[in-house]
């Protein structure tokens, strides 16, 4: 929790504006944060100076491990961040790659269970890197990328969080998760729910002990817009310790995720938190 406050405190003292072209908002910037979340003693980085919601970002992430290309698929696993990109965004509703109501494109999971090679054929990279570490397997290159520009045209967003390495050591299993773009009041906490639990399943369905989760951001900003709520709220309250998660135990392989696996096979005890702050979003 200290850290995210850090980052929020440096951006308020340091940031630099920056005009952002596709929302057409300022925000306060400064490049490069490095963030790091200790799942092995399961210290889940939920923010607690406003209360966030874990379950739609784990839903989001359940989403992703499946593949799935369609905001209507999010909804009906409990998660609605991506109604807005899939049917408010002008440019992508002029795109002739869009399929209809509800449709994002190539983008995030897609890319990363159905990477198009030049011969038509698709790859794997979730399942490659199951499998490689079942067998104890670290070649250095266990990465998921859902970054793809050839197919940028073909989604409605740049994917944000767009690179997972998974390495081997020790006898531990660890992450380094990379974000090219962070809205830090309102996206960041969703971004760091996942990384964590992203490495404590792969670990699960493995076999292997969790070790820490590394997650740099790139380009970390404030919108001018959430400025005021984060300086003058947000970062005058207090935190609290961080809550645990517990997972279902009964989640033993990759195939359990893609089939049964719900939000409700997940929870948050110990969790303190102030109340909701509602911050803009920018579509």
């Amino acid at each position: 929790m200290k850290q995210y406050l850090d980052l929020c405190q440096r951006i308020v003292d340091e940031g630099e504006w920056v005009h952002n072209e596709r929302t057409g908002k300022r925000c306060l910037t400064v490049i490069n944060a490095d963030l790091e979340y200790d799942v092995e003693n399961n210290r889940f980085p939920m923010i607690t100076t406003r209360k966030s919601f874990w379950r739609a970002a784990i839903a989001e992430l359940i989403g992703y491990i499946r593949g799935y290309s369609s905001a209507a698929q999010f909804r009906a696993i409990g998660c609605n961040t991506w109604n807005a990109n899939a049917n408010e965004n002008s440019d992508w509703l002029n795109n002739p790659h869009r399929k209809g109501e509800d449709d994002m494109g190539r983008v995030y999971g897609v890319q990363g269970r159905s990477w198009m090679r030049p011969d038509g054929s698709t790859l794997d990279q979730l399942k490659n890197i199951v499998d490689d570490l079942k067998r104890g397997l670290d070649n250095r290159g266990e990465i998921m990328t859902f970054y793809n520009p050839g197919e940028f045209h073909m989604g409605c967003l740049r994917p944000c969080m767009h690179t997972h390495h998974f390495s081997l050591l020790g006898g531990k299993l660890y992450l380094n998760s990379i974000q090219r773009s962070a809205d830090v009041p309102l996206g960041i906490n969703f971004n760091q729910c996942q990384v964590f639990v992203l490495l404590a399943l792969v670990a699960r369905i493995t076999g292997h002990t969790a070790g820490k989760a590394y997650h740099k951001l790139v380009n970390a900003h404030i919108y001018e817009d959430q400025l005021e709520l984060m300086r003058d709220v947000q970062l005058k309250r207090e935190p609290f310790p961080s809550p645990q998660l517990h997972i279902n135990p009964d989640i033993k392989t990759l195939e359990d995720i893609e089939t049964w696996v719900t939000t409700d096979d997940f929870e948050v005890s110990n969790y303190q938190h102030h109340e909701p702050i509602k911050y803009p979003f920018s579509v």
